[in-house]
């Protein structure tokens, strides 16, 4: 399984395809491990994605900035990429409503993107981006 720490060419490739979502790992406040899925996109060399500020998982990400985030493909040949990774976090509504707008597009549609941007791109809505610090993948798990 190749290791890389940062998003490469193809790592980025894979990730933006179609809609598949991303499976964000973070930790309770008690330890416990916790998965939300999370519509996401790649913005100057980051994934980011959008969260409201008063969620579990906001909260998590605050606290402590250490996440995974998983992306697969679920039909042969399998394939996955992981990122580990620590977080940014803005509380700017301008660029909440610019990535919500970027997703809006990518998971709905262009005649549907302006209408997410509005909606999830609000004050208390945040931009996380992930740094990435190590990255796993396989593009073939049948082969």
């Amino acid at each position: 399984m190749p290791t890389a720490n940062e998003l490469t060419a193809e790592i980025i490739d894979f990730l933006t395809v179609g809609t598949r979502t991303g499976k964000l790992a973070y930790t309770a406040s008690d330890g416990r491990p916790l998965v939300a899925p999370v519509w996401f996109t790649i913005d100057g060399g980051d994934i980011v994605f959008n969260t409201g500020s008063t969620t579990a998982k906001s909260k998590s990400l605050q606290r402590d900035g250490r996440v995974a985030l998983t992306v697969d493909l679920e039909a042969p040949p399998y394939a996955f990429v992981q990122v580990q990774g620590t977080v940014e976090i803005s509380h700017d509504p301008v660029e909440a409503r610019r990535i919500a707008t970027i997703l809006g597009e990518r998971y709905m549609g262009a005649e549907r993107a302006a209408e997410y941007g509005a909606r999830n791109g609000v004050p208390g809505e945040l931009t996380v981006r992930i740094k990435a610090s190590k990255v796993n993948s396989n593009f073939n798990l049948t082969g």
